[in-house]
């Protein structure tokens, strides 16, 4: 490797799964998470199952914000437009600054494939206590999509022209 060769950094990474039906034995957008970023050479961090409900979301986001050793928190699900879909409220009051352009370009994205149902989904990402979150509906397929086209290479330090990871030690100035 010469020394203009950006080494791989690995990062502890927290997984979300918001649904009021979804169990460990059932989960499947979570455990495709939890593949795809051990795969990358991330490590799991933590992972939780809660309901849908936004004190709920808040307080775990909340916990594992203050947690300095954990980078990202992705979530999976809540992110409709039922009644009982709150992951945005729950998670908005928490971040310190949003990146609109995930939701604009995962809608973008999702649209090749769901067409149209994809203004159905309010998936947004941001910055908090510099942590990375990022929320996404609770489809498998829409996971991998967020993770294999968006994420994952926002996540790569070696990513070029820049990536969130490069941006980290600049994430608590003043």
């Amino acid at each position: 490797m010469t020394s203009t060769e950006k080494q791989f950094i690995p990062l502890n990474i927290a997984i979300l799964v918001v649904s009021d039906t979804r169990t460990e034995a059932n989960d499947t957008s979570g455990k495709c998470l939890i593949d795809r970023l051990l795969e990358s050479n991330h490590s799991l961090a933590a992972k939780a199952i809660v309901k849908d409900d936004i004190y709920q979301i808040r307080a775990t986001v909340s916990q594992w914000v203050a947690d300095k050793d954990i980078n990202v928190i992705i979530s999976t699900g809540g992110t409709g437009v039922t009644g009982r879909d709150g992951t945005p409220e729950a998670i908005s009051p928490l971040l310190d600054k949003t990146l609109d352009g995930f939701g604009e370009v995962f809608r973008m994205l999702s649209y090749q494939s769901i067409k149209t149902s994809t203004i159905q989904s309010r998936a947004i990402a941001g910055v908090a206590n510099a942590t990375y979150l990022f929320c996404l509906p609770g489809s498998a397929s829409a996971c991998r999509e967020a993770w294999d086209k968006l994420i994952k290479e926002q996540l790569d330090f070696r990513t070029k022209p820049c990536n969130l990871v490069q941006l980290m030690p600049r994430l608590l100035e003043k």
